[in-house]
């Protein structure tokens, strides 16, 4: 199952498994992907799930600052690959379509998908 990774900013170390339904992601408390960063609007972009071709589309939502997706502003609707990387606001999100059993294999997975500088563990 598709999944979302945080890997830098608030929430860093979070996945988020997409299923087959749209998820919001924003900062207002009724997201299904809350981000809390005053940079990111109350309902910032969504994920859906294509069920005709089986992928899964990225849109701005209107947002104040924009989406980023490999640092290229969003314009209109995106069809995410493997190891997209989304930016909104100050939080980092990586894309992929692996599915994982916990939080410490998500995090090994962003580790190797470029974040090689990043420890695997979160520090507390």
């Amino acid at each position: 199952m598709p999944t979302l990774i945080v890997t830098s900013g608030p929430g860093e170390g979070t996945y988020y498994p997409l299923g087959k339904r749209t998820t919001v992601v924003g900062r207002h408390e009724t997201c299904a992907l809350q981000v809390l960063d005053e940079k990111v609007s109350g309902k910032h972009c969504q994920i859906r799930f294509e069920e005709f071709d089986k992928s899964y589309r990225l849109l701005d939502m209107k947002s104040t600052n924009g989406t980023l997706v490999h640092g290229r502003k969003l314009e209109g609707e995106l069809t995410l690959q493997e190891d997209d990387e989304i930016q909104i606001g100050n939080a980092r999100l990586l894309f992929t379509n692996q599915d994982f059993p916990d939080k410490a294999s998500a995090a090994l997975y962003a580790k190797k998908a470029g974040q090689k500088n990043r420890p695997t563990i979160e520090q507390r």
